[in-house]
Parts: structure tokens; sequence; C-alpha cells
């Protein structure tokens, strides 16, 4: 399983800052990250949340998924079928490793449509502050259960159940249970003709 832990992540950060002649301090303002913790995430000091790293990406304007996906899905020998292996596909784990997300998504569509396998430790919680305005997060429950917040709202998610709920304000998916739980979430940036969600 291909994962970038802190030592690996803050070279390629700092190295896109640098490409981009952005100082700390600039890229601070851009991505809303503060100074200090980007320089402990460039220093290998401090393990970056989700949030965290998509905050940075964005501030950078580079591909969330193409900076975790370091290795290269193979293709057929007619090309017609592109396979991703298990050790290739990029993971991202939350600071306390209680929550882990594997990007099924290829890396084109980042920014659009994201689809991930999430998996949540007992007790553990994924929290998320707002994306894109009018982004939709699409979770189903695999196995086990989950509680889904989303603004003020809350939802019990039992085990083959699917949830639908806005993103554009902070958010967040835990397990309740005393063993883990799997869900799939899609991540739905794109908006129909008519300015709305589709859902």
């Amino acid at each position: 399983m291909s994962e970038l832990n802190a030592p690996q992540i803050g070279p390629l950060l700092q190295r896109q800052r640098k490409e981009r002649g952005l100082t700390l301090q600039q890229l601070s303002a851009l991505s809303g990250v503060s100074k200090s913790m980007l320089s402990q995430i460039e220093r290998g000091e401090a393990n970056p949340t989700f949030a965290v790293l998509w905050s940075l990406t964005r501030g950078l304007g580079i591909d969330f998924v193409a900076l975790l996906g370091e290795g290269q899905a193979t293709a057929g020998a007619d090309n017609a079928i592109e396979m991703l292996s298990l050790e290739h596909t990029p993971t991202i784990r939350s600071a306390d490793s209680s929550c882990q997300l594997r990007i099924l998504s290829p890396p084109n569509l980042s920014g659009d449509i994201e689809w991930y396998d999430v998996e949540i430790a007992p007790g553990g919680c994924l929290h998320s502050s707002p994306h894109a305005a009018g982004a939709v997060e699409h979770f189903t429950a695999l196995s086990g259960e989950f509680v889904i917040a989303s603004g003020t709202s809350r939802q019990l998610l039992r085990q083959g159940e699917t949830a639908r709920y806005p993103v554009d304000v902070a958010h967040s998916i835990s397990n309740p249970l005393e063993k883990p739980s799997r869900g799939l979430m899609v991540l739905l940036y794109r908006k129909s003709s008519k300015g709305r969600n589709a859902f």
C-alpha cells in the first residue's frame, strides 16, 4: 500500500513551494495553514491531516491525488484496461491513524469527482473543513456503522445504507462501534446545468 508519511511528503511540498517562488508566509496566506505548521510539515516534524494537505495542494495549485500517487497505473497489452495495483493505490491516514482513505479515483478527475475506500477504527472520526461551494458527498456503509455530521445535522448510517449530504460546511464521519467500519465515499464537485449538484 502506497502512502506518504511526514518525512516523505515534507520535501515534496517544499519543492512545489520553491518551484513557484513562494515563501512560507505566502503559502500560508494562500492555503490558510499557519506558517509554523507549514514549517513543521516541510521538516518532517508534523504529519498533515487530510484537510491540511488538501488546503496546501489547493494553495499551491497542484493535483492532490497526483501528489500522493507516486506509483503509476499499468495498462494491459491492448491498452483497453488500466490497472492500479494495491501497493500503488495512494493512501491517506489521519494524524491519529484512526482513519484510512484509499484514493480510488484517477488523478485527472481530482476537483471534479473523487471516490475513496474509507476505513475508520473504533471510536475514530474523520473531521473535514468545508469544501468548495455546492460540493456533496455520497457515503455508503459497506460494513459496521457510521455517524455522519454535516453542519448541525447528524445521522446514523447502518451497513448497506447511503447518505448524501452537503460538504461546503464543516462535516465529519465517525465510527461509534467497537470494531472497524468501512465505507465508500464519493465527493462530487460537478454541478448540473441547473446549477445544482446532481445526486
